[in-house]
């Protein structure tokens, strides 16, 4: 009879509570750098406006590289749960979108988002097939340069089954694009004469990340903030309906074999993912929820559920970051980041157009 122990008998938790160890410590130095970087170079406006998930992901891949030398990686894997987070950190976005306010105050941002989702996205997704892009990734940067950035990619990759590596992909472009973007947006928008309104929609209609649309907004002005964050709040609220029509799609058309049977009900509902429930109830319940207690103690508890919110993002972000491979992006090439580049291109002009348009006269007072 033999007596030797089953290695895998410890490894099942072990290795995994190591490995979410792992992510909890980088995310803990995360926020260590997002609140002192500023502090340290305080001259500086680019430290003051470096978001979180750069320090994120860079921590991860910084992780990633000495977990990989020392042959642990593989073993923690089982920590790095990204999905999790992701879809926890997500869930909790939706209580920050009141949709009341969306529905009496924002009409015109309503179009404005309509429109200018459609037009980017359909774009992208043009462009992307016509340069032979993988339809996953032409889905994720799709979703990402029209709606709003990171988020709208990670929704759009539970909803299309991406890749990890593709997410990070995705997520690195959104965050390269978006940092200069709150510089040059609010300085455009001095130089054209726009109205603070005018400015404010632009740049929150164009600017995929909201802390950047927030940064970005708030160096044009009180005003241009507020309608900056009107205009973004609109896009996150339509991630939903992204997330349905991309599960109908690649369950319908993109994935169904010729000789396979039509998909039915039942494996769209397997394949949607079920987090956009919590988001959109979550969304529901703050905005009832603020309706019915003073100002200040809605505001309080809305903030914990905010910075519980950037907590697992982060703890994603990191994550990405550790499971990220470099062979998937040597793969992927220079093509992606032309697609990118272009549609950001495209998403300016409309965005603009839309703003002059339907925020010309607009008072956000």
């Amino acid at each position: 009879m033999s007596t030797t122990r089953a290695p895998s008998a410890t490894a099942t938790w072990v290795w995994p509570s190591a490995g979410v160890l792992t992510v909890l410590v980088l995310a803990a130095a995360t926020r260590f750098l997002e609140k002192n970087v500023p502090v340290w170079w305080s001259g500086s406006d680019l430290a003051k406006t470096v978001e979180y998930p750069v320090y994120a992901i860079a921590l991860g891949l910084l992780g990633n590289a000495v977990l990989t030398a020392t042959g642990l990686r593989d073993r923690l894997a089982g920590g790095f749960r990204t999905e999790f987070f992701i879809k926890t950190g997500l869930v909790l976005l939706g209580a920050s979108i009141n949709l009341k306010v969306i529905v009496t105050a924002a009409g015109p941002a309503v179009i404005q988002g309509v429109v200018l989702i459609s037009t980017v996205f359909l774009f992208t997704w043009w462009l992307g097939g016509r340069l032979g892009l993988d339809d996953k990734l032409r889905a994720l940067l799709s979703a990402a340069v029209s709606i709003c950035g990171v988020s709208a990619a990670i929704a759009a990759a539970g909803a299309v089954q991406a890749r990890r590596e593709q997410l990070a992909y995705s997520a690195s472009l959104v965050i390269a694009f978006a940092l200069p973007s709150i510089f040059v947006l609010p300085a455009l928008a001095t130089a054209l004469g726009l109205s603070p309104e005018v400015a404010g929609a632009w740049i929150g209609g164009n600017i995929d990340t909201t802390a950047a649309v927030t940064a970005a907004g708030a160096l044009a002005g009180e005003d241009a903030l507020a309608v900056a964050t009107i205009v973004k709040v609109t896009q996150n609220a339509l991630i939903g309906v992204v997330v349905v029509a991309l599960t109908a799609w690649f369950a319908f058309r993109v994935e169904r074999r010729a000789d396979a049977a039509r998909p039915g009900a039942i494996e769209l509902w397997r394949r949607f993912p079920k987090f956009v429930l919590g988001f959109v109830a979550a969304s529901v319940i703050a905005t009832w929820y603020l309706s019915s207690v003073p100002a200040a103690e809605g505001k309080a508890v809305i903030a914990v559920a905010n910075d519980l919110r950037v907590w697992f993002l982060i703890l994603a972000f990191v994550s990405i970051g550790l499971e990220f491979r470099v062979a998937s992006l040597r793969e992927a090439g220079w093509r992606p980041v032309g697609v990118f580049a272009a549609a950001t291109v495209v998403n300016v002009v409309v965005a603009l157009g839309l703003a002059v348009l339907l925020f010309s006269g607009f008072s956000a007072g």
